[in-house]
């Protein structure tokens, strides 16, 4: 079974590795100067994109598929 290319936005990745990094979305809406409701839509267009069941999950599928890498 494979997995479909998962493609998000750059914004979308923005918000990927500020959540890898521990920030909640309060704090990555000050640092992308974008509203929290934003960067909830985002981060729940990840979670669909990537059939992820919440962050944790999120974040190791990136891992896995490449979309993080680790630094």
């Amino acid at each position: 079974m494979s997995n479909p290319k998962i493609e998000p936005s750059a914004r979308e990745l923005e918000v990927l590795e500020l959540l890898s990094r521990g920030f909640n979305s309060r704090e990555i809406s000050e640092q992308l100067y974008i509203s929290a409701n934003t960067v909830e839509y985002h981060r729940k267009q990840l979670l669909r994109k990537t059939a992820s069941r919440n962050v944790a999950h999120l974040i190791g599928t990136a891992f896995r598929t490449g979309l993080l890498e680790i630094e």
